[in-house]
């Protein structure tokens, strides 16, 4: 079981929405289709076993983790403890650089080439204009991150231009075949 990378992808997940909405000190509920935890996880088996295993496995950084079953996958909560771990780790330069370029109004596909260039000399940018979304970026090395950046750009009704995003590990952006 990979579970250091469940774990990463946990944290990595917190992260984000903290940056985006500010730290609380709540617990954090995340939803993850059954699939990608298996994907996550490096395994076939049982992903409520695997799951109450990780739990013990991250306990001393997260906290009590807390999961459910939902349809198709499972709700993952984590405590109190765990968000305030999470909130002071440092090493999310790109995330909170890219997420703060992006919530800007008005800001082109160069604005967002250029943060993930300041990361890395080895990015991957596909125009890609499917109707989804308009331009995949990744790092190839998968240095500072190994998600895949779906970025879409959306003219508002005042003519701004407002981007979205989702990010997607490789495996879950594979199968969704875009």
């Amino acid at each position: 079981m990979d579970y250091a990378r469940l774990e990463k992808n946990i944290t990595d997940n917190i992260k984000e929405a903290q940056i985006k909405l500010g730290f609380d000190g709540r617990p954090m509920s995340l939803n993850y289709m059954e699939s990608s935890l298996k994907k996550l996880l490096a395994t076939d088996g049982d992903i409520k076993s695997a799951l109450e295993n990780f739990s013990g496995y991250a306990s001393e950084r997260l906290g009590k983790i807390i999961f459910r079953e939902i349809k198709g996958g499972f709700c993952i909560t984590i405590s109190e403890k765990g968000t305030s771990y999470v909130h002071n780790l440092d090493g999310f330069e790109f995330i909170t650089e890219f997420v703060n370029t992006v919530r800007r109004h008005g800001i082109s596909v160069e604005d967002v080439i250029t943060v993930f260039g300041k990361y890395s000399d080895n990015v991957v940018i596909e125009e890609k204009h499917n109707g989804e979304f308009d331009y995949l970026i990744y790092f190839a090395d998968k240095v500072p991150d190994e998600y895949f950046y779906c970025i879409a750009f959306e003219e508002e009704i005042d003519g701004h231009i407002h981007v979205t995003y989702h990010r997607f590990i490789k495996e879950d952006y594979e199968e969704f075949g875009f």
